[in-house]
């Protein structure tokens, strides 16, 4: 059954009530129902709190350490926010996120998902298919791919300010991926804002990747025909591909990736099997019929 989520940002449920599982069938039993839950592997876990969703994080703007976003992503500037769009789009140019958000064309929804890096969470995400932007803006016949920027401003993120990466922090999608209704924009959890440390105000979810594919504070997305370069894999080529696609019998070289620790399970309590493609598969391993996710990795 193809996964078609079907309710709107304003019905997403507020973290308390999503936690408790009397109050949700009773009062929101629609919510529990809905295909957008439903129909993904993330319905029988439990949502991880909005504590550890916020503490633990990578996102290197802000330095190296898991707690450095919510200590310093506090500085980043979120209001106003637009992104430029180009490339092979009939429509390019700079939008204001408001704008795009309440745009006719488009609606936030809820979506739950599980991200896996090293650990794994289940989040509550509110946002929109990526998806519904493209088709905003038109994409061209000869598109093939999907590259994302960062923001770039050394001034509030404190990474930026030193040469361990090749600022801005790039990233890239084949437009097949892109084009999936997985595929998110997300702008808050639980029905929140998305907080600075998480990507605020607007990030990518592609919840069959790893998490280093999930590009934040996204200021530009462009169109094209040729492979675009991403981060990770200008840094380690031999050890971040540029599909990134969750696959358990294919270990990082330094690593196993057969295995997950949960994030909120406890120290002895939270190490799972990893599933191919994150458990997505029956939505996206058609993706890449036909090719070597060893060698396509």
């Amino acid at each position: 059954m193809p996964f078609k989520p079907d309710l709107h940002w304003s019905d997403v449920t507020p973290e308390a009530l999503f936690l408790n599982r009397r109050q949700l069938i009773a009062g929101a039993g629609a919510l529990l129902a809905s295909p957008a839950l439903a129909e993904t592997p993330s319905e029988t876990l439990e949502p991880t709190s909005l504590e550890d969703i916020t503490s633990h994080n990578n996102f290197y703007e802000f330095g190296w350490d898991k707690g450095d976003p919510a200590a310093k992503a506090g500085a980043m500037t979120t209001k106003p926010w637009s992104i430029e769009i180009g490339g092979l789009v009939d429509k390019p140019g700079t939008y204001d996120l408001d704008d795009l958000v309440k745009g006719q064309t488009i609606e936030e929804r809820i979506y739950r998902f599980r991200c896996v890096e090293a650990w794994s969470m289940v989040v509550p995400w509110n946002g929109f298919e990526l998806a519904a932007l493209l088709n905003r803006v038109g994409v061209q016949p000869s598109a093939r791919y999907v590259a994302f920027e960062t923001l770039l401003r050394p001034e509030e993120m404190p990474g930026q300010r030193d040469g361990s990466f090749p600022w801005p922090y790039v990233e890239g999608l084949r437009l097949d991926e892109a084009m999936h209704p997985l595929t998110l924009l997300a702008t808050g959890l639980y029905g929140q804002p998305m907080p600075n440390q998480n990507g605020a105000p607007i990030r990518l979810v592609v919840p069959w990747k790893y998490g280093f594919k999930s590009i934040k504070s996204i200021v530009r997305i462009t169109l094209t025909d040729q492979q675009p370069p991403t981060t990770w894999n200008i840094l380690q080529p031999s050890e971040y591909g540029f599909y990134a696609n969750v696959n358990p019998a294919v270990d990082h070289p330094r690593w196993s990736q057969a295995s997950e620790r949960r994030i909120g399970a406890g120290l002895f309590g939270g190490r799972v099997d990893t599933l191919m493609f994150n458990g997505y598969a029956d939505q996206v391993a058609s993706l890449y019929a036909g090719q070597d996710l060893a060698v396509d990795f």
